[in-house]
């Protein structure tokens, strides 16, 4: 018999015999080991997770205004917003790293406008503390779109759109939100407002003959927008209520930067990066608002680019 033969009739033999020892074990041996294992297993993910209802806050505001948390619709809205940010918990901790990092810059600003402080947390609810874009096109932190940003004095072009530079930007935002909030005299409309704009929120507010955020239907979108940034308020202000645990050194930190005044042409970004230590990724880091890899600026406008100090980053350019 060949060895190729013998290797055949071996395999048969291990296998019938794996059937005989299968075949003399008794089924419902077979089902306890399943029972077992399946009670394992379901002991296991009750101890590791479990997902609770939450207690809501006895009283809330927003910006020293009171939330009406005794009307039943409130409460519920309230609720959805809550549930959907505590368990978003991957979502959270971002949020929660990334404040530590801009929350820095945004809330001096904020206070230097008059803005009260809890609109920092209407950057979250807009764009996560990213500078991303929309859907429908609004871009940056506050989520300006292009007519509202150039209205309020923001260059956006092929090369520069400041809608993403976040010192500007939460300039304009807070001449933004000062302008509703002396529309409205509400601030809770002020931060309604941004959601659906101005004309948006007057139309429904005179059609349905009321004054008050919580007493006006609106669209899904903007009834909930008001309850996103009230959740985000509540849960940053008290994370290990709502299970959301780190460390100091987890959370994401500022890198210091200078700047440097450009009121000429720029004709290569990658060029003009390695003059300061740092290549053409970083500069785009720290000034997203440049959109292309060079700068025309015939009229001589100055310009202020971030500059990262020596030590924070290594590259080899």
């Amino acid at each position: 018999m060949s060895i190729l033969s013998k290797i055949g009739l071996a395999t048969v033999l291990i296998g019938v015999g794996t059937l005989c020892t299968n075949a003399v074990q008794d089924p419902q041996e077979k089902k306890e080991e399943v029972t077992a294992t399946d009670e394992k297993m379901e002991e296991k993910l009750l101890n590791d997770y479990n997902v609770y209802a939450l207690e809501l806050p006895e009283k809330m505001d927003f910006a020293g205004e009171r939330v009406p948390l005794e009307n039943p619709d409130i409460r519920e809205r309230m609720d959805r917003e809550l549930l959907v940010n505590t368990y978003w918990q991957s979502n959270g901790l971002l949020i929660f790293k990334r404040a530590n990092k801009y929350f820095p810059i945004i809330e001096p600003m904020l206070e230097e406008y008059g803005i009260p402080e809890d609109f920092k947390y209407l950057a979250i609810a807009e764009s996560a503390l990213q500078n991303n874009r929309s859907p429908a096109g609004a871009a940056g932190f506050w989520h300006f779109l292009k007519g509202t940003g150039k209205e309020y004095g923001l260059e956006i072009n092929d090369y520069v759109d400041e809608r993403y530079n976040l010192e500007l930007a939460t300039k304009v935002a807070a001449e933004y939100l000062k302008a509703s909030k002396k529309r409205f005299g509400s601030w809770t409309l002020a931060a309604a407002a941004y959601n659906a704009g101005n004309a948006g929120i007057n139309k429904q507010l005179k059609k349905q003959q009321v004054d008050d955020y919580y007493d006006v239907l609106l669209n899904d979108e903007t009834s909930r927008y008001v309850f996103r940034i009230l959740a985000f308020k509540e849960i940053l202000s008290n994370p290990e209520k709502y299970g959301f645990n780190f460390r100091e050194k987890d959370l994401y930190t500022p890198v210091p930067t200078y700047k440097v005044k450009v009121d000429t042409a720029v004709t290569n970004f990658a060029h003009f990066a390695k003059q300061f230590g740092i290549n053409y990724k970083i500069l785009k880091l720290h000034n997203p608002w440049l959109r292309d890899n060079y700068l025309k600026n015939a009229s001589g406008k100055e310009y202020f680019i971030e500059i990262p100090e020596k030590g924070h980053y290594t590259t080899g350019q």
